[in-house]
């Protein structure tokens, strides 16, 4: 279905109308082409929008969807004028909430508040900074200091967990492989030692790493199913006897994986 198109117009960055927006096209069985319009606070931004969003109804013969959290109302009223169908997220949730609490919400355009000021920012920065130093093993600087450390064969989805949780959650992971010259001692490598506690395993389905691999490093011994499979089945076994807690992130999201960690890790993160 990718002839129909999908707005997500924001004055802020737009994450959070595309963010819920897929949520909900994801009860769909539809691939529609999706357009992000971010920082969409002036008349006349609005206009060059909705100059945009019909014209896309004309060209495909049909209402594109849009969904928006335009917060400023003279914006809003522009965009309600296009030939698409608006789904307001502001007067969906916004209002309903303010006479709930009984006050009016402040209608602040975006969603970031002046990072300057903003220790959560400021805590999110510093755990991407941590994640990327700590990397593939690259550091065992300062480990003490991690919330989780993320354990498994390599290309079984570390990296981008790390990533995602230093991101969305400030969360300060390391990771590092697990590889065959561990296997061989049959022991963790000496920097997890003093902290398995904090340790977490991913592991994956052997001929998806190999199709991964083989991307990476095509008809390689590190690709072959055969390795792969001796490779996980190793790293499965040593996290058993080390007690580490971990999951198969074959078909899993970051999102579902992160969740877990946090779940089983810091669940306190799950509560602000």
């Amino acid at each position: 279905m990718s002839d129909r198109s999908v707005f997500f117009v924001s004055d802020g960055t737009g994450i959070t109308a595309e963010t819920f927006g897929n949520s909900i096209l994801a009860q769909f069985a539809i691939k529609p082409r999706h357009v992000r319009r971010p920082f969409i606070d002036t008349v006349d931004k609005a206009y060059q929008v909705v100059r945009e969003i019909n014209a896309t109804a004309v060209r495909e013969g049909k209402l594109p969807i849009v969904f928006t959290t335009l917060a400023k109302e003279d914006v809003l009223e522009i965009l309600l004028t296009c030939q698409g169908k608006v789904f307001d997220m502001i007067k969906t949730f916004v209002e309903p909430l303010e006479h709930e609490f009984n006050m009016k919400s402040n209608h602040r355009v975006g969603r970031f508040s002046d990072v300057a000021v903003d220790r959560e920012y400021h805590d999110r920065i510093e755990a991407i900074n941590f994640a990327l130093e700590h990397d593939d093993g690259q550091s065992s600087r300062n480990l003490e200091v991690a919330d989780v450390v993320l354990v498994g064969v390599s290309r079984s989805g570390k990296t981008p967990t790390s990533i995602y949780l230093a991101m969305q959650h400030g969360i300060k992971a390391a990771n590092v492989p697990l590889i065959p010259e561990d296997f061989d001692r049959g022991f963790l490598p000496s920097m997890l030692k003093p902290y398995k506690r904090k340790c977490f395993g991913l592991t994956i389905d052997p001929q998806r790493l190999s199709e991964i691999r083989n991307e990476r490093r095509p008809g390689s011994k590190y690709a072959s199913l055969e390795n792969c499979r001796a490779e996980v089945n190793q790293a499965e076994a040593m996290m058993r006897r080390e007690g580490i807690s971990w999951l198969s992130s074959t078909h899993k999201s970051i999102e579902e994986i992160a969740t877990t960690i946090l779940r089983d890790i810091r669940p306190d993160r799950l509560i602000y």
